[in-house]
């Protein structure tokens, strides 16, 4: 069974078109973040606010800086492109460059594209395309360790405690493996599977082809999606909690959010005991071993000294490792999880 495989060709250029802030333009700033080498710059509509600190390009200053492939690094609600966005994308596109994105709305399906691309021989890579005749899921239990990123919400830092942790077991010579979930992570991966355009029915399958039988030490360290508490997105994360069949879970959160964001109707975060608990609960269903190694929350809009504070107190509440998966790294995590880990 295969997973969604891409090659983008670097250097890359991020199109970020007029998102009105960064919470939307998360495929930009994480392919910027942890693939640095790759980005040279971006490429904007007039009077947009988000700012990746990327030099900024024109068609033709791409062509003199030699981007190979347009990265569009949005991620607007619902997957569209814009109507207004279509000129400046249809006008790299016949400048030559590959365009790569993650959207619901296919590249390939929008006529002016295909046109520019065509005529320049650029190619079109949609990101969000999972791979045919997925199964459903057995339930099966798989040799190898996995664990998986939950959040309290969307957004809230799952893809980059995830690649943090990977990054961490990797320094320590743990046999490990990122497994991305979304169009952001496959980007930076090149390869793994888009949970969240999987037909419902195979969602858990999909998650057991992603992170298949391997040795009993090696790690899948999976990406998570959306989160249990979400009125919109709670299937695709109870799905992929089912098929992952996690060892552990790691329960990432952003220190701003207290209610669950795009919804209408008052959904506040409960108390993270109680997330843990409930998260438990449901993926005791097909792994009964599986706990929580920590908490790994994002605290950017903290100072130092109210980060540490609050990390600190979490903890002890918890008693759980509690941590910045950037400022403060995933170190005590890795070393409860390898710990723990039966």
């Amino acid at each position: 069974m295969q997973i969604t495989r891409i090659n983008l060709e670097p250097p890359y250029l991020i199109y970020l078109g007029d998102v009105p802030d960064l919470h939307h333009a998360k495929t930009g700033a994480g392919v910027a973040y942890w693939r640095p080498e790759n980005c040279v710059g971006q490429i904007r509509l007039p009077d947009c606010p988000v700012d990746l600190g990327l030099p900024e390009m024109s068609v033709q200053d791409a062509k003199d800086a030699g981007v190979k492939t347009v990265i569009v690094g949005v991620a607007p609600k619902g997957g569209q492109i814009p109507a207004n966005w279509i000129p400046q994308l249809a006008e790299l596109a016949g400048a030559g460059f590959d365009i790569a994105a993650g959207l619901h709305t296919k590249l390939s399906d929008t006529e002016d594209l295909v046109t520019s691309a065509n005529k320049s021989g650029a190619k079109l890579i949609d990101v969000r395309m999972p791979p045919p005749n997925l199964p459903v899921a057995n339930g099966r239990p798989r040799t190898g360790k996995r664990i998986l990123m939950v959040g309290t919400d969307c957004a809230v830092g799952k893809k980059y405690s995830a690649l943090a942790l990977h990054r961490e077991l990797d320094r320590r010579g743990i046999k490990a493996t990122f497994r991305a979930t979304g169009q952001t992570g496959i980007m930076i991966a090149g390869e793994g599977l888009p949970i969240d355009s999987v037909v419902a029915d195979f969602i858990s399958g999909a998650a057991e082809v992603l992170s298949p039988d391997n040795d009993n030490d090696h790690w899948d360290v999976i990406e998570g999606q959306g989160s249990l508490l979400n009125p919109s997105y709670a299937g695709v994360s109870l799905g992929l909690l089912h098929g992952s069949q996690p060892d552990a879970v790691v329960l990432c959160h952003d220190v701003q959010r207290v209610e669950t964001e795009g919804v209408s109707g008052d959904y506040p975060i409960p108390e993270l005991d109680e997330v843990i608990d409930d998260t438990l609960r449901m993926a005791h269903r097909t792994n009964a071993k599986c706990f929580c190694a920590g908490v790994s929350v994002n605290t950017s809009s903290l100072s130092d000294f109210e980060r540490d504070n609050y990390l600190s107190k979490l903890q002890s509440e918890l008693g759980l490792p509690c941590v910045d998966p950037l400022a403060t790294g995933m170190s005590p995590i890795a070393n409860f999880l390898l710990k723990y880990a039966s």
